[in-house]
């Protein structure tokens, strides 16, 4: 993503339509989950917030880390900035984000790096595959905090 992309032009090109404008919450549903793998499916997941996050995590963590490396620190900072705000509400320490996010991350590397893909697939096929993969890591993140033991 180039610098010079604003925040307008980069929900926009990822919703197909403009920031607050009708239908942009249901084209991002619709992009997301009916996405051909589960890299484009974080593609078009809630575009403001991967907007920063390109811009602010993972553009700078290229520079210096494998591409993978950096996918997969975005998504431990991603997860790490939902855990603050869920224990700054709570009042209490939250780690359950970041561990999912991380599964989550190392699931979009090896999924691009194997090139998995569903394309083909009917749109309510792929939302499945995307719901599985989301709800697999959720539910191994589970497993591991115990939540389900």
């Amino acid at each position: 993503m180039q610098n010079k992309v604003s925040l307008s032009q980069y929900v926009r090109k990822r919703n197909g339509v403009a920031l607050g404008a009708n239908h942009s919450m249901r084209n991002m549903l619709s992009r997301s989950l009916g996405a051909g793998s589960f890299p484009v499916f974080w593609h078009y997941w809630n575009p403001i917030w991967g907007y920063y996050l390109s811009r602010n995590v993972m553009k700078p963590l290229g520079l210096f880390l494998p591409s993978w490396l950096a996918v997969v620190f975005t998504f431990l900072v991603s997860g790490a900035l939902h855990d603050l705000a869920v224990s700054l509400v709570k009042w209490k320490v939250i780690i359950f984000f970041t561990p999912w996010f991380a599964l989550m991350g190392i699931t979009v590397v090896l999924s691009k790096h194997f090139a998995i893909s569903y394309r083909s697939y009917p749109w309510f096929v792929r939302t499945a595959i995307n719901i599985l993969f989301i709800g697999s890591a959720l539910l191994a993140t589970c497993l591991v905090e115990g939540k389900y033991a």
